[in-house]
């Protein structure tokens, strides 16, 4: 009897090779959620009577400041990766091998998303004070672009063979080629796809902060920063169970796969976030609340 053994697969991390420039996934689908992230909120923006061109003024230092936070916050708590006989790597330019400092090779990856938002905040935040501009309304317009964006950059994980789960055999299972195995697993050839669950997650978000974002032009709506709120506690509650399932996670006091004595950096940020976003909702309705009251009275 025959049987069918249904997986899925990464056909590589090159979308396009040159021989003097190369194309990775990963950056691609980068550039096609920025492209696609400037539409949604410019259009956003409008809506919220918000300056459109305010969107295309940070987006340059906005891309760079999430990049230098994602990037600093993976190198800080994988060091070891980059220390030591790793401290160097090379690359090849027009065919001339140049050698940098391996932290400094984010095409190889390890970025983190937290990372990215620590940098972003931090650009939005002088962004808007230096323009004027309402931190908690323009934090609005931009959250649905990012959390689309984190949608589709997951799936560069998948293309790099990398931040899948413990072994399963489900019929989603992910095949991980024997290099990309973790020493602890390397007998085993299928893992979660975390990177669809978080993916379809995210994108499950993004259409609920759609939505509410529209249903916010009626007078009786939530307050400005709501969308933010909801964002950090739609996203933090769907990672956290994701992290748990993946075996490359960043960790305080312990080491991967399972961060034995320690904590998973992750899920310990994403129980701050799904808080802190609950406490901002709370004040939000409260403020409503007293407002409400106080134009009846």
């Amino acid at each position: 009897m025959l049987t069918y053994q249904a997986f899925i697969q990464s056909p590589g991390d090159t979308f396009l090779n040159l021989g003097f420039l190369t194309i990775r996934w990963y950056g691609l689908l980068i550039s096609i959620s920025v492209v696609i992230g400037l539409f949604i909120s410019k259009k956003l923006a409008k809506s919220r009577n918000i300056n459109p061109q305010y969107i295309s003024d940070i987006l340059p230092s906005l891309i760079i400041s999430s990049i230098i936070g994602a990037r600093a916050y993976y190198v800080i708590f994988e060091w070891r990766q980059y220390s030591g006989n790793n401290f160097f790597t090379s690359f090849d330019l027009f065919n001339n091998v140049i050698q940098i400092p391996s932290f400094l090779a984010i095409w190889q990856g390890g970025i983190a998303i937290h990372g990215g938002l620590i940098g972003g905040f931090l650009c939005i935040l002088f962004f808007c004070k230096s323009k004027n501009i309402h931190l908690k309304t323009f934090i609005d317009i931009l959250i649905p672009s990012i959390i689309l964006g984190q949608s589709i950059g997951r799936w560069g994980n998948f293309f790099n063979n990398e931040a899948f789960g413990i072994p399963t055999d489900l019929p989603w299972k992910l095949f991980i080629p024997i290099q990309n195995r973790p020493i602890e697993f390397i007998n085993y050839q299928f893992f979660h796809p975390t990177f669809i669950y978080e993916s379809l997650w995210n994108f499950f978000i993004f259409i609920l902060l759609i939505i509410i974002f529209y249903q916010q032009n009626n007078k009786n709506s939530v307050r400005p920063g709501f969308i933010s709120c909801l964002y950090l506690i739609g996203y933090s509650f769907g990672r956290f169970w994701i992290e748990g399932l993946r075996i490359d996670p960043l960790c305080i006091g312990g080491i991967p796969p399972f961060c034995d004595g320690g904590l998973r950096m992750a899920q310990f940020i994403s129980i701050f976030l799904f808080s802190s976003g609950l406490i901002g909702i709370f004040f939000l309705r409260l403020k409503s609340y007293k407002n409400k009251t106080r134009n009846n009275g």
